[in-house]
Parts: C-alpha cells; sequence; structure tokens
C-alpha cells in the first residue's frame, strides 16, 4: 500500500538511511538500559514465522514491549495459521492488517515479503524470506561493525560458509556496497558460492571483491571474519550438504594468525564451525551481534510508526 513504511530489502537503503537507523538504534540502546518506554502503547505487532527463529521473532517482540506495545503471532504459521487449510499468503495477510499495526513475517520463499507488502494495510518487515534476504540481520550486523570499529569504510571483510543459500551474507553485501574502499572476500565450498546476481550487484555498485576457497590465506588480512552455517535444511540433497559441511571452522589455530584488531560475527545459531574456546576472546563479537538486534529492531519499529 502506498504510503507505509515497509523493510522489504537491503538495497532499499542508502547510506544516509543506514546513518540515521544507526543514530536511532543507539538512542534505543538507552531506552532499553532504562526498561523501555510507552511510546507506542496503542499499537500491536504480528510476528507471522513460517520458519524457526530464536533471535530474530524474540528481539522483535522485545524490541515493541520495550517501546510499549503489544505483540500477537505465532512462531510456527505453516501449521497454526489457515495456511494448512490451503489459505494463500496475499490472503492471510489481508486479515492480519486489520488485526494489527505492524506485520513481522519470516517465509519459506524468497519474495514473500513483497508479496505480503503489496496487499497490506500496515507495514510489513521482512525477517527473512527462504534463501533470499534478512534485512534487518544484516542491519544489526553492520551496526555492529560500525560500534566496534567505529568505521565501515575501508574494512576488509570476509564472509565465510554456505553463501549460496546464507541469506544474511546476500544482505550484508547489498548494504556494504553503501560504503567507500570496503574489500569483500567470499569464501566457500564451490557448491556453496556466493550467487552470481549477488556479485552482479557488487559489479555495478563498484565494489571490490574475490572469491577464495582458501580461509587460512586471509586470516593475517581480513578485519572481519563473518562466518555462518552450513544449513543443512536448505540443501537437496544429503551429498550435496556433505560437500559442504565442516570445511571452515573458526578455532585456536585460526585466532593466532588473526590480527589483535580483528572481529568475528555469526548471525547465528552456529553448528560447530566456531569452536567454544573462542567465545572468550574479545575479538569474538557475535554475543554482542545478537544483542544489538534488540536496538536496531527498536529503531526500525519506530521508523515504521513514524
Amino acid at each position: 500500500m502506498s504510503g507505509l513504511y515497509h523493510v522489504l530489502g537491503a538495497k532499499q537503503f542508502d547510506r544516509t538511511e543506514l546513518d540515521e537507523l544507526f543514530e536511532s538504534a543507539k538512542g534505543m540502546e538507552q531506552v532499553a538500559r532504562e526498561g523501555g518506554n510507552q511510546r507506542f502503547p496503542n499499537k500491536i505487532m504480528s510476528t507471522l514465522f513460517f520458519e524457526a527463529s530464536t533471535r530474530t521473532r524474540f528481539s522483535f517482540e522485545s524490541a515493541m514491549h520495550r517501546l510499549g506495545g503489544r505483540v500477537i503471532g505465532t512462531e510456527n504459521a505453516s501449521q497454526f495459521s489457515s495456511t494448512i487449510k490451503g489459505e494463500t499468503l496475499e490472503d492471510t495477510i489481508r486479515i492480519i492488517s486489520g488485526y494489527s499495526d505492524l506485520i513481522v513475517m519470516r517465509h519459506t520463499d524468497i519474495g514473500a515479503a513483497k508479496r505480503a507488502a503489496a496487499v497490506s494495510n500496515v507495514p510489513v518487515i521482512n525477517a527473512g524470506d527462504g534463501s533470499g534476504e534478512h534485512p534487518t540481520q544484516a542491519l544489526l550486523d553492520l551496526y555492529t561493525i560500525q560500534k566496534e570499529f567505529g568505521r565501515i569504510d575501508g574494512l576488509h571483510i570476509a564472509m565465510i560458509g554456505d553463501l549460496t543459500y546464507g541469506r544474511t551474507v546476500h544482505s550484508l553485501s547489498y548494504l556494504l556496497a553503501n560504503y567507500k574502499d570496503v574489500h569483500l572476500t567470499f569464501i566457500s565450498p564451490d557448491n556453496v558460492r556466493i550467487p552470481s546476481y549477488v556479485k552482479q550487484y557488487l559489479d555495478e555498485k563498484g565494489v571490490s571483491y574475490e572469491e577464495t576457497v582458501d580461509l587460512a590465506g586471509i586470516a593475517k588480512t581480513a578485519d572481519v571474519f563473518y562466518q555462518t552455517r552450513i544449513q543443512k535444511e536448505r540443501f537437496p540433497s544429503p551429498e550435496e550438504y556433505s560437500k559442504a559441511e565442516g570445511k571452515y571452522i573458526i578455532d585456536r589455530k585460526l585466532l593466532d594468525e588473526m590480527k589483535a584488531s580483528a572481529m568475528i560475527l555469526h548471525p547465528l545459531p552456529r553448528a560447530g564451525e566456531i569452536h567454544p574456546e573462542v567465545d572468550s576472546d574479545p575479538r569474538a563479537a557475535y554475543f554482542r551481534q545478537a544483542q544489538n538486534g534488540l536496538y536496531i529492531r527498536m529503531a526500525l519499529v519506530e521508523k515504521c510508526f513514524s
């Protein structure tokens, strides 16, 4: 619907919008520390999740509560909504948008959020659409980099693991195209390489990047190590999964090769690709990263209602 502010994909954000959002998120950190406020006491958020989620769903719901609003929803919409009876996504959204003021949706299909926004009477936030995008995760990733380094321009960022199905990598790549002199290194097994459409976008934006299978080779030079899980549930067959599983693990040996100023990120959950011994290292920022999701999502809720 016209006039509504939707969050559907990372390409919709420019540098100015990102700066404004990060400034808002910084303010939300103080709001959260003080226990929240009553900015939106009469607003209702619907969380509609067709795929499992911990951090995204809880941080969005916490964000709404921290801002004085209320939440309704389901964590298993594929089973506990009328979808199981054959209702279309469009009809589901038409109904739910009549019951709430904001819809946060995760879906199995690429493009589902755009379909939802086309028929919704209220703002829609894409909380992940299959192997397509996860824009709010990328926003909190970028915010974390900004907080930890004090800048994003000029950084060398390595993205590791499942780059084909890893929607967070796609969205983060798009966002990083807004910054100057950023260099991206994509490290993956051959069967889960970064998609050509992501590379095409980076080419159009003049972003420097390379592809390699050698994680150790960039250990001494990268500023950010963005590790991802090999997503077993998205592979077409067990055989394809086995080709990619367990290939890249961040452990003490790799830590010893990294710069003292480097940072390790992970959208989580992890499944063995970061050894627990890494957790105590100050360069391990993934739990701080997850916490930043609350502040970014509070800022996004406010923007949707502004």
